[in-house]
């Protein structure tokens, strides 16, 4: 799972820890583990949403300024299903 420069330290100190994609299919799976610097973002759940449960509420708490902003980022190819990801991060050792 791959993430935006700017969004990296706040997930390493916990301070983001959901995401928004916008998929043909989940690129991810629960418990599943993915490189972040020298740690890892592991998936605690992964919900399927609609166009309008995505708030701005949702798009700060992704560690984006507002729903635009997110949607710039959100969408990977031809994706039409979009999801939540709710993860945590593991420091090395």
């Amino acid at each position: 799972m791959q993430f935006t420069k700017r969004l990296r330290e706040p997930i390493k100190k916990g301070e983001i820890t959901c995401s928004v994609r916008i998929w043909k299919k989940p690129r991810v799976r629960i418990a599943g583990r993915y490189k972040l610097d020298s740690g890892v973002v592991v998936i605690d759940q992964m919900h399927p949403l609609d166009f309008d449960d995505i708030t701005p509420a949702l798009a700060r708490k992704s560690g984006f300024s507002g729903v635009a902003d997110l949607l710039k980022v959100a969408k990977h190819g031809k994706g039409e299903k979009i999801y939540l990801i709710e993860f945590h991060y593991e420091h090395p050792g």
